[in-house]
Order: structure tokens, then C-alpha cells, then sequence
């Protein structure tokens, strides 16, 4: 940590993202036909149907999630310094939420509101450790330009945006207030696609977030295919090679990529004896690359900490890692 002087470092990262609470629970393949749900998609859904689900599903397990909360938790676990915008409750779930990132030394600069409660993502995990995802955003998705601290963001290395987030017209001016003062602070951007169904409902807003602001992306190879509106990965690769520093593009078992100046880096995967659940692997990918970044390695070696970090935490159940990080990249630094 650096002494609190305007604009001076005080975090490496600080994202911004939906809070919320994730219930985590096995179920089999005939509970996501009988719910007539999307097998391996984001949801969102209503508060009613929130309500529905939560009782048809088994008993779950509660614990503190969101994909720019993970991710954060991740970097803090590794040993950055992190610090997060969001917003919740005073309920329960909001407690569990607090907790969580206070546990994962993740510093939270949050807005409290009671008229929505704290939002929940209800995650069915199928046998072959698929996720199947219904979220209530609740309160999340009101998260305002005045919950932005412009001091947090100016003083961090790297703000990091989860697309989640970009649905209201509040949060949405929330993330564009946040991209502005980050800009003008010489710091720099990343955005996570999130999800293709993110990506189908906001690509033109995207599209000109690129161009105004944003540094590095992060996402899988089906969410930059549909960014581009093709099936063909290297026409989307030439395409976002043109608009930002660095992507990092997720292949699940194939590895992943990294394209810098119209180059491609192949990282290949980390070989996993089982699979568990495959929530959050997007996300602590995310934070070992943002951790190498945070120490100047290079986008290579920043990819190779993150597979790592993704291959720990798909054997067990939970969007986190349960073990000490450190001791599982210590030999990539």
C-alpha cells in the first residue's frame, strides 16, 4: 500500500459488478427439462420465479459471489490488493455478502439500499459439472453513478467491469462514470463479456465502450464470436486484435488464448483429474491474469497463473478457492 495521496496507487485492482449471493446446488439433468431451463446459461429472472426455483431445487449453499466479486477475492487471495463497488440490502443475503468479502480482504465501498433485496443467482449444477444459472439481480442492478467513488477508482491500478452489471440505466452510467475516471487517472480498463446472452443485448453499447475506453478483455470463445456476429474465432481475434491492448479468450479444456498486437499466445490447459463445478472458472481466471499484471509479468506468464488458478477451482463446488492460492502459482513467479 501506498500513502493516500490524490490519484497515488492504493489498490491494484478495483471492480465493479453485481453483489450478490450465490445457491449452489447438484441437481440431475431431468431438473433442469422439468424447469424448462437453458443448461448452461445466465438467466435473469424475477422474484417470483426466483422463488420458485429456490423451492424446487435441493438444499443448497450459500456463499458470496458475482463474477467481479470473485475475481477480486481472487487477486486479494493471491496477495494484491483489491477493492470493490457494488450494492446490497440490509437483509441477510447482504450480511452474507459483507462477510464474504471482508473473509476474502477484498476492501467494499458499498451502496445500501432496502427497497430491492440483495440479489441471489440460483446455480444448478448438472452431473457432468455444468452450471445452469437463474439470477434475481435485486438491488444489484440499481447500483448508481453516486455509489462510484472517484477517489477508489483513481487510486487503482486497473478498474475491471463484469458485463453483468451494464443492464439499467443506472448501473450503466454507474460503469461509464467509473471508465471516465479511470481514463483520466492514466489508469486502465478491462470489461468481461460475461455471457453470449450479455453480449446479444448489448453489443452496440460494447462495441463503442472499446473504442472510448476499455484496455483489456476478458471473455470465452463463444461471447467474442457473438460480439463479432461470427462463428469463425480468428475473424474475431483479427477484430478485437484492432481495439484493445490485450484479449484473454477462455477455450475451457483447450486452454485458453492471448492476443497482444495481432499476435496469438496459445496457453494450454491445465490438465484436471475431476471435474467438479465449473462456476466461477471464468472468473479466477481473470484474477491470476490481473495478479501477473499487477506485477509487470508478462501477458503469457499472466494467462498461465490464471489457467492455474481456473484449474483449482473447478474441483470443488464454488465460484472460489478454498486453498491458498500462492502456493499454487508459486512456481510461475
Amino acid at each position: 500500500m501506498t500513502q493516500n495521496k490524490e490519484n497515488e496507487q492504493l489498490f491494484d485492482v478495483v471492480g465493479v459488478g453485481n453483489a450478490i449471493v450465490d445457491v449452489i446446488a447438484e441437481v440431475e439433468e431431468s431438473f433442469i427439462e422439468k424447469q424448462n431451463l437453458i443448461k448452461g446459461s445466465m438467466s435473469l429472472v424475477s422474484a417470483e420465479r426466483s422463488a420458485e426455483l429456490y423451492e424446487a431445487m435441493p438444499a443448497g449453499t450459500e456463499m458470496p459471489g458475482g463474477s467481479a466479486a470473485n475475481t477480486m477475492v481472487g487477486v486479494a487471495q493471491l496477495g494484491g490488493s483489491a477493492a470493490y463497488i457494488g450494492k446490497i440490502s440490509e437483509d441477510h443475503l447482504g450480511q452474507v455478502f459483507r462477510e464474504g468479502m471482508l473473509k476474502g480482504k477484498v476492501s467494499f465501498s458499498c451502496g445500501i439500499d432496502d427497497d430491492l433485496p440483495t440479489a441471489r443467482c440460483l446455480i444448478q449444477v448438472t452431473p457432468d459439472a455444468q452450471r445452469t444459472m437463474n439470477t434475481f439481480l435485486g438491488i444489484s442492478a440499481y447500483l448508481s453513478s453516486k455509489d462510484v467513488s472517484q477517489e477508489l477508482v483513481a487510486s487503482s491500478e486497473l478498474l475491471y467491469c463484469e458485463g453483468y452489471l451494464w443492464d439499467t440505466d443506472d448501473s450503466k452510467e454507474a460503469i461509464r462514470k467509473a471508465m471516465k475516471i479511470s481514463k483520466s487517472s492514466n489508469r486502465k480498463v478491462a470489461l468481461a463479456l460475461s455471457d453470449t446472452f450479455c453480449v446479444e443485448r448489448h453489443r452496440d453499447d460494447w462495441l463503442e465502450l472499446l473504442k472510448e475506453f476499455v484496455d483489456y478483455i476478458f471473455c470465452n470463445e463463444k461471447e467474442i464470436c457473438a460480439l463479432y456476429m461470427t462463428e469463425d474465432l480468428g475473424e474475431a481475434i483479427e477484430k478485437i486484435s484492432k481495439n484493445v491492448d490485450a484479449a484473454f479468450i477462455t477455450l475451457g479444456s483447450r486452454g485458453s488464448l492471448v492476443v497482444e498486437d495481432s499476435k496469438k499466445i496459445t496457453i494450454e490447459a491445465v490438465p484436471v483429474k475431476g471435474v467438479v463445478d465449473s462456476t466461477g472458472a471464468g472468473d479466477i481466471f481473470a484474477s491470476g491474469v490481473i495478479f501477473g499484471m499487477s506485477r509487470k509479468l508478462p501477458f503469457k506468464k499472466c494467462a498461465e497463473i490464471g489457467s492455474l488458478m481456473a484449474s483449482e477451482v473447478i474441483t470443488s463446488l464454488g465460484p472460489r478457492i478454498e486453498k491458498d492460492p500462492k502456493k499454487i502459482v508459486e512456481r510461475l513467479l
